[in-house]
């Protein structure tokens, strides 16, 4: 009997075994690599990027400095006065170990200060990732990528808030 040769079904999976050793010592196994995105810089050497919560959006740049971030032309210990807010705003710099490396100017506009230091982290989370994009996976796997997309629900008509009747009086 040749070695190709099939009589019955055990022979058959004789030789579909021996096939699959084959192949697999002939492949040597790639690990997936996710593609490497390029670099996207203006002619200043800046990233921006907008980022949104609730009602606020902010418009943020970029670049490599010594750790100043502006919001709206004043200091960020300025506009956001809490430390709460100020904590919201550095986090995506705390994931990467980038403290003090890049310089931020953004602007915001619309919803309360918690939305918006929302949006300038946001901001600086997609800029980051787009200045370096090898960071783009720490800085995804934090959730700091995805856009947050809880807003106020409407007041509807006939009660006091979006859900709240009014109080109910029995005489």
């Amino acid at each position: 009997m040749s070695e190709n040769e099939v009589k019955d079904l055990s022979d058959l999976k004789d030789l579909t075994d021996n096939a699959e050793l084959a192949e697999n010592e002939e492949q040597t196994p790639a690990a997936p690599t996710a593609p490497l995105r390029e670099k996207e810089v203006d002619k200043q050497g800046r990233a921006y990027a907008t980022g949104r919560r609730k009602d606020a959006v902010a418009r943020v740049w970029l670049k490599p400095g010594t750790g100043k971030i502006t919001v709206n032309g004043r200091d960020q210990e300025v506009y956001f006065a809490r430390p709460t807010l100020r904590l919201v705003i550095n986090q995506p710099f705390d994931v990467t170990e980038r403290n003090g490396q890049y310089d931020i100017v953004a602007t915001v506009k619309g919803g309360g200060l918690s939305g918006q230091a929302g949006a300038v982290k946001h901001g600086i989370s997609q800029a980051l990732s787009r200045f370096e994009p090898a960071l783009r996976s720490a800085i995804k796997a934090e959730g700091f990528l995805t856009r947050d997309s809880r807003v106020v629900e409407r007041k509807k008509y006939g009660r006091a808030k979006a859900r709240r009747s009014f109080q109910f009086s029995k005489r």
